[in-house]
């Protein structure tokens, strides 16, 4: 083996090594900083509409789709869950709980079985004044969601201004959304 290429494959994993390194170094700085939000996950639709899609009806409720976006009366939230999504399920007492303010929330449910969605929603109560199903997942692609609970606020432009990845919990409304919803209304 020559020289050259011993160096090569002594080099490229020591280059790997630096490289994680300080990536760790840069998180581990943010944490300390307060600047690091591991659910602070980028999304395309900041400060645009949602893109084009038309969703069925779930559970016996009306379906929706962009057009139904483009100028709620006041901001909403968008939430995409799965009845087979424990995350989801410790994030339902919250959305009752918002729903019960008069939070308008529209549900996405992904990839979700119809009986198993109805006995979600018996069994957890219903936070949605539409309820959506996206079967084949096309639509989550569409918009970006990495996994769900995902929840997008929407405000009264039809205008997707924050992206949450994760169960809502009260530091999350309380330190975000209440903010938003105030500075949106």
């Amino acid at each position: 083996m020559s020289p050259l290429r011993r160096r090569l494959l002594f080099g490229i994993p020591l280059a790997l090594a630096v490289a994680g390194g300080e990536g760790f170094y840069i998180i581990l700085r943010r944490m300390q900083e307060n600047d690091y939000d591991p659910h602070a996950l980028p999304s395309p639709l900041i400060g645009k509409r949602p893109p084009a899609f038309n969703l069925p009806g779930a559970d016996g409720m009306q379906g929706f789709s962009n057009t139904d976006l483009l100028a709620p009366p006041k901001p909403m939230l968008v939430n995409w869950f799965a009845s087979w999504c424990v995350p989801c399920l410790q994030e339902a007492p919250m959305l009752m709980k918002l729903a019960k303010t008069g939070l308008e929330i529209w549900g996405i449910a992904y990839q979700d079985h119809p009986k198993d969605l109805a006995n979600f929603i018996s069994t957890n109560g219903n936070p949605y004044t539409r309820l959506a199903a996206d079967a084949s997942g096309l639509t989550a692609i569409n918009w970006g969601v990495y996994g769900v609970p995902e929840t997008y606020f929407i405000d009264k432009q039809g205008i997707v201004r924050w992206r949450y990845a994760g169960a809502l919990t009260d530091d999350v409304v309380s330190g975000t959304l209440q903010p938003l919803l105030q500075k949106y209304a």
